[in-house]
């Protein structure tokens, strides 16, 4: 097996690099640089009928050069990460232009707001999208798209459990009576947000209850997670933790701990409860203790083929962008730690090494999106480019003495 996973990371040109970050991040030149991809982005949207606003940019293989793209439908869980690339590109650049883009993408999502959960997605498809938009926009228009949202995301949540359930279309054929898996930890900030701003304040006890069985169900003694968590929903026992896109049931799937860390570290900003700040913590150092010098993470920080298997850039993104938030919550010491971990990754990221650059129109290489499944290895995936923008603006406003969110 070992062999094979070599052989394919040579024929593959998996980013295989070993060395440390070298130079200084010029935050304002990396976020050009992501002006300059998106520009480039849009110009390749464009036909001579215009603009397909219902297509989103979702990957392009590492033997490819041009967005493969997928309709905006409740199936695409990644439709609302490039309304999200283009409010962020707009936040940095006041670019009207790219401001009427990300308007015109975020309404392709609308329909969400007004039918029947698919899955658990709903917060990465709207609150990346219609969350950023009613940020900077103040749109009320866009805030009932997700008030309305999240009482769909609610509809999900399970009390015997204590959780939402992520998966409905696998309870059946995998017998997973009811599924959470750690990506859904990110959605909880859409039930946060709405509880506060308008919303039912019951969703405020959905997200609290869905981050306190996930943190006593999730994570092994030393604190690494399991993709998935499947639960029996007559007791609300946990049956078992196993995986789905990570190596096996027992190794740390990269992404799914990146999501752990920066879910743990919203939900503390949101109920400034120090046992969440806590466990975020450990979560995360976990994490940056098995980084290599780069700090960019494999795919699976157990896969055995390691130093020899795929990085995964998307993990590296989002990690930096939670660690940047989460350093603000701590004392000097241990902020800083994790301020300068997080620069170091985008560091990484913002070289050669990791940036499309002239060669594609995405943001960075060098993503894995579902090893298992054979799927978009070593790609730009769309999901990368979002959280690698949002990492260099919360670095650019804590640079210049603002708070982490904008």
């Amino acid at each position: 097996m070992k062999k094979i996973v070599v052989g394919l990371a040579v024929v593959l040109g998996f980013c295989t690099c070993a060395h440390q970050p070298s130079g200084t991040l010029d935050v304002n030149k990396a976020l050009d640089y992501c002006a300059k991809q998106t520009q480039r982005t849009l110009t390749e949207l464009k036909t001579d009928s215009g603009i397909d606003y219902t297509m989103m940019p979702r990957n392009i293989m590492a033997d490819e050069q041009h967005w493969n793209c997928r309709k905006a439908t409740k199936e695409e869980w990644c439709a609302g990460f490039w309304p999200g690339v283009l409010w962020y590109d707009y936040e940095y650049t006041k670019d009207k232009q790219v401001l009427e883009e990300a308007e015109n993408f975020t309404h392709s999502l609308k329909f969400l707001s007004h039918i029947p959960a698919y899955d658990h997605d709903l917060g990465f498809l709207v609150f990346c999208s219609y969350g950023n938009g009613y940020r900077l926009t103040k749109n009320p228009a866009y805030k009932q798209v997700i008030l309305d949202t999240a009482d769909t995301l609610a509809t999900l949540f399970n009390p015997i459990v204590g959780t939402i359930l992520s998966w409905p279309r696998e309870v059946e054929p995998r017998n997973w009576p009811h599924n959470t898996i750690m990506d859904n930890m990110i959605n909880l900030e859409m039930l946060f947000w709405a509880a506060k701003n308008g919303g039912n304040p019951y969703l405020y006890d959905i997200a609290v209850s869905h981050a306190d069985k996930t943190m006593k169900s999730q994570f092994r003694p030393d604190y690494t997670s399991y993709h998935v968590a499947v639960y029996d929903t007559i007791t609300g026992n946990l049956i078992k933790g196993v995986t789905h896109q990570g190596y096996a049931d027992s190794t740390m799937w990269a992404r799914g701990q990146a999501w752990a860390i920066y879910g743990y570290t919203v939900v503390y900003r949101e109920t400034k409860d120090p046992k969440y700040l806590d466990f975020a913590q450990k979560v995360t150092d976990v994490y940056l203790d098995r980084l290599p010098e780069d700090k960019v993470p494999y795919w699976d920080f157990d896969d055995p083929s390691i130093p020899n298997a795929p990085r995964d850039a998307s993990a590296g993104a989002v990690v930096a962008s939670a660690l940047l938030e989460l350093s603000t919550y701590l004392p000097n010491g241990t902020g800083k730690r994790y301020k300068d971990a997080a620069i170091e990754m985008l560091t990484s990221l913002s070289s050669d090494s990791y940036q499309s650059g002239e060669s594609k129109p995405s943001f960075l290489l060098h993503s894995v999106g579902h090893w298992p499944n054979h799927s978009e290895i070593d790609a730009s995936i769309i999901y990368a480019d979002y959280y690698y923008i949002e990492a260099l603006l919360r670095l650019k406003r804590l640079q210049e003495g603002y708070g982490v969110l904008g």
